[in-house]
């Protein structure tokens, strides 16, 4: 026997924006004020907020937004897991590329997060980053889509 629940009618908003945010090589860059600031346009009050990022070799991340020693432990930890020295096949666009591959695949491309009385609900410590994984700063296109009511 299935469990049937019934929910009033509502009104479903959807906006959807993407952010061309560029980067620093090798580096986390906080990006909560520009999703905080969608999320805001978007009108939703509560819902979700589903974020994208339409790259390979970057990822996107949520971690201590308060001392800056905890993004620099993460940085070091990767950079041992995930050699740069290595003789990966994968070497066509530079001997970086492939690492950065190894790293998105172990971290994300995406986070879902809720949201009440119109703001992300983030815990106290906690910030949005995209982890620029290349030597080099690229601009990254995060796709932010926001649902509710």
């Amino acid at each position: 026997m299935a469990l049937q629940v019934a929910f009033p009618p509502t009104t479903m908003t959807h906006y959807q924006q993407v952010l061309r945010i560029p980067t620093a090589g090798k580096s986390l860059s906080k990006i909560t004020p520009k999703v905080q600031a969608v999320v805001a346009e978007s009108g939703v009050q509560t819902g979700l907020c589903v974020l994208f990022l339409r790259h390979t070799s970057a990822s996107l991340l949520i971690q201590e937004n308060a001392d800056p020693d905890v993004l620099k432990d993460l940085e070091n930890f990767f950079s041992k897991l995930v050699p740069e020295w290595e003789n990966y096949i994968h070497s066509t666009e530079g001997p970086d590329d492939m690492p950065a591959h190894i790293r998105t695949a172990l971290t994300s491309s995406s986070e879902q997060i809720p949201i009440s009385r119109g703001r992300l609900m983030l815990g106290t410590w906690q910030g949005i980053y995209i982890w620029e994984h290349r030597q080099y700063g690229h601009t990254r296109e995060l796709v932010v889509h926001v649902m509710g009511e």
